[in-house]
């Protein structure tokens, strides 16, 4: 290819100016103006990214995957960092990981996973779509997440692994967790699709199970429009997570590479013929779950406005904390331990009993602030799930609780303090009309 320096100065000139003016934000109109629960927080870098990689054509994972894996590895202090294509498949990645024949003591069907049954489906789908059994245990209106002590209760002969969700951004006890994991010889994995950033006793979420996932949607901490990541801090689990990935092959030559191992035709495995191409040896049954280049250059400039997303999230929800405290006869406001920093997702609330959450939800939205749910509620209410194998510790009263009375609001940078003025502004109007 030829290098046209100054042609593409010129290019990236221009996307610049068109950022400039077709992406600057409009003045924010009270009651008119759409407050987003969640959104893309980008500027002229991410557009001048995407347009690079676009002119350098370079389709699949490329340089700019490597680069970026490579960052996120140092990031986590991890043994590997593998992109994938969603959050949810990086779920997927793990529990089938978690399953590969090279593991000492692998899940197998009908083992038990411990997971929260307030939950995002695509943390629980990859349980039942490998045969393992879901064990519920409940979560409390403030807090969203599992306790420790749930999860020690909920132990039985075939518990193999706890899925621990970060919900909303506000970390577990970690502590606790990894303990009980330890002692019980359990698999740990944390979703952090949620929570990228956060920390439990200053020590990032992510670093502490044998593998965590992350999910780069729009909605997220930063985003690649599509895209999550594996990171991977157990050694024996780098080789099949990533032939897990990439179709499942036992290959690891990355993009054009031809001859990593020296000796491409000199294997024999299974029953292969000797000498048979090793870049066509497939050692477990895999996925395609790849990205592109293109996403990863917009995510290498996402990456470095990271820790200021974060930032303004906890920011956002700060200003919430506090000048929502007033309400909290109608309002549970999220509970944060004394050892968490979270990175705040969104701003999670649950009415209390006296509080018509279908009211408040349907005055928020007419007044042009969005509003969702806690994800899927009680996931064993959902209709894909009601039928599933699983089993259930405790009445998960919690649970129904926040699915009955629960919703959130957004804390994304892309919201101003005079949106968030006005938010607090309609939530104490809604209360006061009705005293």
């Amino acid at each position: 290819m030829r290098d046209e320096p100054e042609l593409l100065t010129r290019i990236l000139d221009l996307v610049s100016d068109y950022h400039d003016r077709t992406h600057a934000p409009e003045p924010f109109m009270p009651g008119v103006s759409r407050v987003k629960y969640a959104g893309r927080s980008f500027d002229a870098r991410e557009l001048q990214a995407g347009v690079a990689s676009v002119l350098e054509f370079w389709l699949s994972a490329g340089p700019r995957a490597a680069e970026l894996e490579a960052r996120f590895q140092a990031l986590f202090g991890a043994r590997g960092a593998l992109l994938v294509n969603s959050g949810s498949s990086a779920n997927l990645l793990m529990i089938a990981a978690l399953q590969s024949e090279t593991l000492e003591r692998p899940l197998r069907p009908g083992d038990e996973v411990i997971t929260p049954a307030l939950t995002f489906p695509t943390t629980l789908t990859p349980i039942v779509q490998h045969q393992l059994v879901p064990v519920f245990v409940d979560a409390r209106p403030g807090e969203y997440n599992i306790r420790a002590d749930d999860v020690e209760a909920a132990l039985s002969p075939r518990t193999r692994a706890i899925f621990v969700p970060h919900t909303l951004g506000i970390p577990c006890d970690m502590t606790a967790l990894s303990r009980l994991a330890r002692e019980r010889g359990l698999f740990l994995i944390e979703d952090c699709c949620d929570a990228i950033g956060a920390r439990w006793n200053d020590r990032g979420v992510g670093t502490f199970g044998e593998m965590a996932s992350a999910s780069f949607y729009p909605a997220h901490h930063m985003t690649m429009g599509e895209g999550g990541l594996v990171v991977v801090n157990e050694p024996t689990l780098v080789r099949p997570a990533m032939s897990l990935r990439d179709w499942g092959r036992d290959c690891w030559c990355g993009p054009g590479e031809s001859n990593a191992c020296g000796k491409r035709f000199d294997w024999q495995l299974g029953d292969l013929p000797q000498g048979y191409d090793h870049k066509y040896i497939y050692s477990e049954l895999g996925y395609n779950l790849k990205i592109t280049d293109v996403q990863a250059a917009i995510g290498l400039a996402q990456l470095d406005k990271l820790d200021h997303f974060v930032q303004v999230r906890q920011r956002n929800a700060a200003f919430y904390l506090r000048e929502l405290a007033g309400l909290e006869e109608h309002l549970v406001l999220p509970v944060v331990p004394d050892a968490a920093v979270p990175s705040w997702y969104a701003f999670p609330l649950t009415c209390r009993e006296h509080v018509d959450r279908r009211a408040l939800v349907q005055w928020l939205e007419a007044g042009n602030i969005e509003t969702r749910q806690l994800f899927a509620g009680n996931v064993l209410r959902q209709p894909a799930f009601r039928g599933i194998r699983h089993r259930v510790h405790g009445d998960l009263a919690g649970t129904d609780e926040v699915m009955h009375k629960g919703f959130f609001i957004g804390v994304y940078p892309g919201i101003t303090p005079q949106m968030q003025a006005y938010v607090v502004a309609r939530f104490k109007e809604f209360f006061e009309h009705r005293r």
